[in-house]
C-alpha cells in the first residue's frame, strides 16, 4: 500500500472507551462522554446511565439515572444534547468481590460503593 492509500485514523472519527465486567460477569460497565458511564445487566437486559460528578460527593448520596434528550422538549432532569461536553470516562474498574466501582474522569477518580444498610 502506498502512503496515500492508507486510511486516515482520527480521534474525531473513532473513539474508544474502556469497559469492565463485575465479579460474577453478570454486568458490564463502560465509559461515555459528559462524565457519563453506563452499566448493563446481562441477565435482566436492563441498563442505566449514571454521571460521575462532584454533585454526588456526599458519601450518603445515591446516584440518579441520567437521560439525554434528543428532541425539542425535555423533562426537568433530562440533559439536552446541546449541553453535552466532550469530557470522557476513559477508565473503569469493578472490584471482583465487593460491589464497588472506580471511574476515572479527566483528572479525577470517583469511587462508588453499593448502598450499605
Amino acid at each position: 500500500m502506498k502512503q496515500a492509500e492508507l486510511p486516515v485514523w482520527n480521534d474525531c472519527i473513532s473513539d474508544k472507551f474502556e469497559c469492565c465486567w463485575n465479579g460474577s460477569d453478570s454486568a458490564i460497565m463502560m465509559g461515555s462522554y459528559n462524565n457519563f458511564f453506563r452499566m448493563c445487566d446481562r441477565n435482566s437486559r436492563r441498563d442505566v446511565t449514571l454521571e460521575a460528578s462532584r454533585e454526588n460527593s456526599d458519601p450518603r448520596a445515591t446516584l440518579k439515572p441520567r437521560q439525554v434528550c434528543t428532541g425539542g422538549k425535555r423533562k426537568k432532569d433530562e440533559i439536552s444534547v446541546d449541553s453535552l461536553d466532550l469530557s470522557k470516562i476513559l477508565h473503569t474498574a469493578w472490584n471482583p468481590i465487593e460491589n464497588t466501582i472506580a471511574v476515572a474522569a479527566t483528572n479525577k477518580l470517583y469511587i462508588f460503593q453499593d448502598k450499605i444498610d
